[in-house]
């Protein structure tokens, strides 16, 4: 490349959290648009040339999950697999937390590196919202920055930690917060998954085995018959243990623990009166 450092970066959120007002501020007139290959989703692109970098920004689809329930969320889903960026900055709404942390906690079992916008700031702290983000990086483990978009605040600091975070070659991030018996479950689907040829990484597998999610099930049988059948067994015997599909168990540790990191870093007063 001649010398020429280039970072690609995608950038995803849930719908509405300003994600597109921080690709507009980053790429401004450097931006072109078009389909995702063989869809009829909008694509965006863009570049930022900071500080020697030329930066290649990527706007994926506003999208609640990264399951397989719509087009959007199986294009971002398998735009970081497989395209591999060097770093993916979640925008996360600093008004609704919780539900944000749903889907960061999602990319972080993905093993993608992974850099927090916390946006909307401005809007929490007149609602009385105000969230720790030094607290909130120390739970996650990941770097988290508060931004106005709007007003482009922060937006430097961001791309700042960005450079920064690829520079240090972090390890990928890893997060564990399922039950002792759940855990045990991934565990015991992974040791047999470990020589299987995916290109998603084998504890993300393992638990969309739990999840029941068709996609997975359909390549594990094909590639991974032996890990099939015992997810399959491992199912059923968590499933009579609870009383309750798997994949609920799975979606509630996730959104239990998203509600508790929400509990330790924000704080709630009075509303500030808007004049």
């Amino acid at each position: 490349m001649n010398g020429e450092k280039i970072i690609n970066i995608a950038l995803v959120g849930q719908p509405n959290v300003g994600k597109s007002v921080i690709f507009n501020n980053l790429t401004g007139l450097h931006q072109h648009t078009g389909n995702w290959a063989g869809k009829t989703i909008e694509k965006f692109e863009g570049t930022l040339y900071y500080k020697g970098y030329t930066i290649n920004i990527f706007d994926l689809p506003g999208i609640y999950s990264l399951s397989t329930y719509s087009v959007e969320e199986i294009i971002s889903r398998e735009y970081i697999v497989h395209q591999k960026p060097d770093c993916v900055i979640n925008i996360i709404d600093s008004t609704n937390l919780e539900r944000n942390l749903i889907f960061t906690l999602q990319l972080l079992e993905l093993e993608c590196p992974v850099v927090i916008a916390l946006n909307m700031t401005d809007l929490a702290k007149k609602k009385g919202i105000i969230v720790d983000d030094k607290k909130l990086q120390s739970l996650l483990n990941i770097p988290v920055i508060p931004t106005i978009a709007t007003h482009g605040l922060g937006l430097t600091d961001l791309m700042d930690r960005v450079i920064e975070q690829i520079n240090e070659n972090r390890e990928k991030p890893k997060v564990q917060f399922y039950t002792e018996e759940i855990e045990d479950s991934v565990n015991k689907i992974t040791s047999l998954l470990k020589d299987s040829d995916f290109a998603y990484p084998i504890r993300w597998v393992a638990i969309k085995l739990l999840e029941k999610d068709k996609e997975f099930i359909k390549i594990t049988g094909e590639k991974n018959p032996d890990a099939y059948n015992l997810a399959l067994q491992i199912t059923k015997d968590l499933e009579t243990t609870n009383g309750h599909d798997s994949s609920i168990l799975i979606a509630d540790r996730r959104t239990s623990y998203a509600s508790q990191i929400a509990n330790n870093v924000v704080t709630v007063s009075r509303a500030r009166k808007i004049l």
